[in-house]
C-alpha cells in the first residue's frame, strides 16, 4: 500500500528522479520520458472517461488506468536489481485481455473503407486523443528499449492499448452517426 504524507521531497530539485530500486536518474533520461508519457496517457484516458456515460467502456477504461500505474511501476523498476523478484511487471494476461476486448468491440463494426478523422463527438474525439498519447508513450518506451532492457509485455500492452482505444472510438462513433472518414484530396480544388 502506498502512503504519502508529504507530497514534495526536494530530492528532485537537482533534476533527478528516484526509481523503485532506490537509484536516481536524470529527469530527462529515456526511462523518465517513458514513465512521463505513460502518466500523460493515463490522464488522457481519464479525460475520455469523463466524456462517457457510466457504462462497460468507462469501467474497462478505469481498469486500464489502474494497469497504466502498473506499467509505470514496471518502467520504474530496472531489470537486474535486488527488486527484480518483487517487481510489478505487465504480464501476458493483461495484453490478452485487451485483445479479447478489442475483438468483442470490433465484432459488430463494419469494415473500414477509409482512414478515420478523430471527431464526430466529444467522447470519440477524446478517445482518439488518448490513443495518440498512448502511441507517444509507446514510442518513448521503444526509445528506452534501445538503451536499456524493457519488459516485452509492457511494449505489447501499449501497442494493444492504442488499438483498444481506436476500436472503442469506432464503437462509440457507431452509436452516434458513424466514423468521420478521411476523403483523400477532397479539398484540393476548393
Amino acid at each position: 500500500m502506498v502512503k504519502l504524507n508529504k507530497i514534495y521531497t526536494r530530492t528532485g530539485d537537482d533534476g533527478s528522479a528516484g526509481l523503485v530500486d532506490g537509484s536516481r536518474v536524470s529527469k530527462s533520461s529515456a526511462r523518465m520520458a517513458a514513465i512521463g508519457e505513460v502518466d500523460e496517457a493515463n490522464s488522457a484516458i481519464g479525460v475520455a472517461i469523463a466524456a462517457l456515460p457510466e457504462d462497460d467502456l468507462a469501467n474497462r477504461l478505469r481498469r486500464i488506468q489502474n494497469e497504466m500505474f502498473d506499467l509505470g511501476a514496471d518502467l520504474a523498476t530496472p531489470f537486474g536489481t535486488e527488486f527484480e523478484g518483487h517487481a510489478l511487471r505487465i504480464v501476458p494476461r493483461q495484453v490478452a485481455r485487451l485483445e479479447e476486448e478489442i475483438d468483442a468491440m470490433n465484432a459488430d463494426l463494419s469494415p473500414l473503407t477509409s482512414f478515420i478523422l478523430p471527431g464526430g463527438s466529444m467522447a470519440v474525439s477524446l478517445l482518439h486523443l488518448a490513443r495518440g498519447v498512448v502511441r507517444r508513450a509507446e514510442r518513448a518506451t521503444v526509445a528506452l528499449k534501445e538503451v536499456e532492457r524493457v519488459n516485452e509485455h509492457a511494449l505489447a500492452y501499449l501497442n494493444r492499448l492504442s488499438d483498444h482505444l481506436f476500436v472503442a472510438a469506432r464503437l462509440w462513433a457507431a452509436s452516434g452517426g458513424g466514423d468521420v472518414l478521411w476523403q483523400p484530396g477532397a479539398t484540393r480544388e476548393s
